[in-house]
């Protein structure tokens, strides 16, 4: 089933509402290859504290559900006007246009247009349908060395029902791999980390002014949990998004290559190169464009990224992953 059709601070914004039996997801990826060991499910979780404005997944950062809109596709038809229980929705120019602040996501003009130009990003899901949906591909996860990898927006953000879909995994001895930004309480973060298998930690960027600049969150929790995690001897791969004139500068990756030497429980850093992929979703969800100029190839960028961190840690640099 493809769960797209159906930001803040540690003290609660950019939670989703969700408890330890119910959450709020806006995907479910089956045989994914590149977030954890093997063959794998990404459970998408809805709701992150940062904003980073390069993100892939812009429809994840906000807790509820959200409209997004295919303006190529629409046709101008009224379908969804009539359909829609607050009038939130009206034509100009051929186009349906949606008025965002009196949308509730309710759903009701995604069920009445005709030609898909409309979906919700955000469900509800219980416990037993995640499951039910995992436990599909048990086979797979066996063979390959896989499992189930927690990503978002943050998992974080919905930290109990997180912790009961990793200890149902572990019952059923399901790999788990829990991808986290680490911004959020330090205990809740803890009890992830001892019901999960591997935490994948993402590291944006080492300078506190710049990262609230481009996250609009401190880093300080985020380093302050990493080492936390690191003293407790949990499995830890880093994880760094490359973003041009951001994070890719030799001084940052110094900074983030010094730290990770310090280290003792990371195995692995792997360097993710830039890519476009949420510029459009960002249009979908009528949100302002937040374009990040590249000045180079991503991958000639990743590599000369690869070659500084290799020369400080004593970890594999893999480019991907």
């Amino acid at each position: 089933m493809d769960v797209r059709r159906s930001r803040g601070a540690i003290s609660g914004a950019g939670r989703s509402r969700g408890s330890g039996e119910t959450g709020v997801l806006f995907d479910i990826k089956r045989f994914a290859l590149h977030d954890g060991p093997g063959i794998r499910t990404t459970v998408f979780f809805k709701g992150c504290p940062l904003s980073c404005a390069w993100c892939h997944n812009p429809e994840s950062q906000r807790p509820g559900p959200e409209l997004m809109f295919w303006e190529e596709r629409c046709v101008g038809c009224g379908a969804c006007v009539s359909s829609c229980p607050v009038e939130a929705i009206s034509i100009a120019g051929g186009i349906a246009r949606t008025d965002r602040e009196r949308c509730t996501g309710c759903g009701a003009c995604v069920s009445s247009c005709p030609v898909d130009a409309r979906s919700i990003a955000g469900e509800a899901w219980s416990l037993e349908r995640v499951l039910s949906e995992i436990e599909k591909d048990v086979l797979f996860y066996d063979e390959s060395g896989g499992g189930v990898t927690l990503s978002g927006g943050e998992p974080l953000a919905q930290a109990s029902f997180a912790v009961s879909l990793l200890e149902a995994c572990r019952r059923r001895r399901i790999h788990t791999a829990v991808d986290t930004c680490g911004y959020g309480d330090g205990d809740e973060l803890e009890a992830m980390a001892a019901t999960t298998d591997l935490l994948l930690y993402d590291l944006k960027q080492m300078d506190d002014r710049r990262h609230r600049e481009w996250t609009g969150v401190s880093n300080r929790p985020i380093l302050d949990n990493l080492k936390r995690l690191d003293r407790g001897g949990h499995r830890l791969w880093i994880r760094v998004p490359l973003i041009p004139n951001v994070n890719d500068g030799e001084e940052n990756l110094r900074a983030l290559g010094a730290l990770i030497a310090e280290l003792t429980s990371v195995e692995a850093v792997y360097l993710l190169p830039f890519h476009r992929g949420g510029e459009r979703k960002r249009e979908r969800l009528g949100r302002a464009a937040q374009r990040t100029a590249r000045t180079e190839d991503a991958r000639t960028s990743a590599e000369r990224a690869r070659s500084v961190l290799c020369g400080i840690v004593n970890v594999p640099v893999r480019i991907g992953g």
